[in-house]
């Protein structure tokens, strides 16, 4: 009896230390954003997502609330869908959330200026694209580019459009338009010729289709176990990311060695002789790759988007016009410098960059850190999902939301966090200036050189397409007839 009770105070203290070992050992539990309850085993809440991502999330904050998390197969991600939660997220935390999760498509193992982490190498990255690619004088120095290729355009639909009877369809046309512009900002030719393009940019164009069809966070794939993950990134995403280098590479032989075009490649491969230490192909390739795959469709897309709107609202259209006879006249085609004079054309595009974001769940962000957001913790490892199209049509922050109405952007200053068509904060999009200026004057030319009608009464469809920019789902198409200021100026200049 002795011997028991001998041995019990050490059996208690034993038991003790292996429970609090034990509880120890337990994962910590987090005050996690809400989440809906059901969640499945390997998928957890991939059953939910559908086809247009932002749409499925919109509905989820309106059950959740303006912050909520999802296990997506083996990561926990949170969405936000408010202006105050983005301001929260990405001003207040933002070297927190200035991470990118490693994604598949992430080019050359996600070390472009995109996807490549926050530290030392996007930093360089960055500091190279705003002093030597998108600062104020390169843009300037690119400025005959851009209005040459407008003047291609318009040049191009004169030669078809005499009178209302001729429908021209206008998807293609922008998408070469944006293609060209920086094709030849990039390496100094264009890719598409007037009446048909080449077999190089039909390569380049369905490699890029096909990186906005896989890409983003829309891709499920990157979100299930890893035997699932290793299967496809060896069977697709590696050849697309073989196909895409060798283009790259394709691109720098031609012009290493060759004579001076004053180009960006030009550029990059003589820092690459002074710096061959940093300047590396990998490098220049992964610079060029995002100019590519960030500045055509996206451009395009939203060119498309906003000759839609002004279609299915010909007062916005003629009032837009109106304009640029007072600002501009009939004695030279809108350029650069008149930009600046044309607030209601600069409405237009804040309202079209509102309703129809390219990029409507923005570029994943991920926590490098313990933080907290809205009350909730947030670990370190979490994808972060803005919802900038919910944003854009919260109706706690837009008075009549669903409606095209340019005239709510007149003489107010817009906060970063409530219109996002770029991004907010540090990894904000880089090309955001360079867009803006095609945008703008691809437009304002098209409203000063045409008169544009619907091919029918019926107003325009505004269904979404597949894929990672928020593409129409069907190619516009328009009745347009020339105004003379096309062909008296246009026999100048082209």
């Amino acid at each position: 009896m002795e011997v028991v009770w001998l041995f019990a105070p050490l059996s208690i203290s034993l038991l003790f230390l292996v429970f609090k070992l034990l509880v120890s050992s337990r994962p910590k539990q987090h005050n996690l954003p809400p989440s809906p309850a059901l969640k499945l085993p390997i998928i957890g809440h991939l059953y939910i997502l559908k086809q247009h991502m932002h749409r499925t999330l919109e509905n989820l904050s309106e059950k959740y609330g303006p912050i909520l998390s999802l296990r997506l197969g083996k990561r926990l991600v949170v969405v936000v869908s408010s202006p105050s939660m983005v301001k929260e997220c990405l001003t207040k935390n933002d070297i927190v959330f200035a991470n990118r999760p490693p994604l598949m498509v992430g080019g050359y193992n996600c070390t472009t200026i995109i996807d490549s982490p926050y530290g030392d190498n996007w930093l360089s990255l960055r500091r190279i694209c705003r002093l030597e690619i998108f600062s104020s004088s390169c843009l300037n120095k690119s400025q005959t580019i851009r209005q040459h290729e407008v003047n291609l355009l318009v040049h191009k639909l004169c030669q078809n459009c005499h009178d209302f009877g001729t429908i021209v369809e206008l998807k293609s046309m922008f998408s070469e338009l944006s293609f060209n512009i920086i094709m030849r900002m990039v390496a100094g030719n264009r890719y598409f010729n007037q009446d048909k393009g080449n077999q190089k940019a039909t390569c380049l164009r369905e490699l890029i289709e096909e990186f906005f069809s896989k890409g983003g966070a829309s891709n499920v794939d990157d979100f299930l176990p890893v035997p699932f993950c290793w299967i496809y990134k060896r069977t697709k995403v590696k050849q697309l990311g073989h196909k895409m280098d060798e283009f790259m590479q394709g691109l720098i032989d031609e012009y290493r060695g060759a004579e001076k075009q004053n180009t960006m490649i030009d550029h990059l491969l003589s820092l690459q002789e002074s710096q061959p230490e940093y300047y590396t192909d990998e490098i220049i390739k992964g610079i060029i790759m995002v100019i590519l795959s960030g500045g055509t469709d996206t451009t395009s897309v939203t060119i498309e988007w906003a000759m839609t709107l002004l279609l299915n609202h010909p007062e916005v259209l003629n009032k837009a016009k109106t304009e640029l006879d007072n600002h501009v006249g009939s004695d030279h085609l809108v350029d650069e410098a008149d930009l600046p004079k044309l607030k209601y054309l600069q409405s237009i595009i804040s309202e079209t960059f509102r309703l129809c974001p390219v990029a409507p769940m923005l570029v994943p962000h991920e926590s490098s850190d313990v933080t907290k957001v809205g009350g909730f913790d947030i670990p370190r490892g979490t994808i972060l999902l803005v919802n900038a199209w919910a944003i854009h049509r919260d109706p706690l922050v837009w008075a009549d939301p669903e409606s095209f109405k340019p005239e709510r952007f007149e003489g107010i200053e817009v906060k970063p966090w409530i219109l996002l068509p770029f991004g907010i904060g540090r990894r904000s999009c880089p090309g955001a200036g360079l867009a803006q200026h095609v945008i703008a004057l691809a437009l304002g030319t098209l409203i000063q050189c045409f008169e544009w009608q619907r091919v029918s009464q019926e107003e325009i469809n505004l269904a979404e397409g597949k894929g990672l920019s928020m593409a129409k789902a069907e190619p516009l198409i328009a009745r347009c007839k020339a105004h003379d200021i096309a062909y008296k100026v246009l026999s100048d200049r082209i």
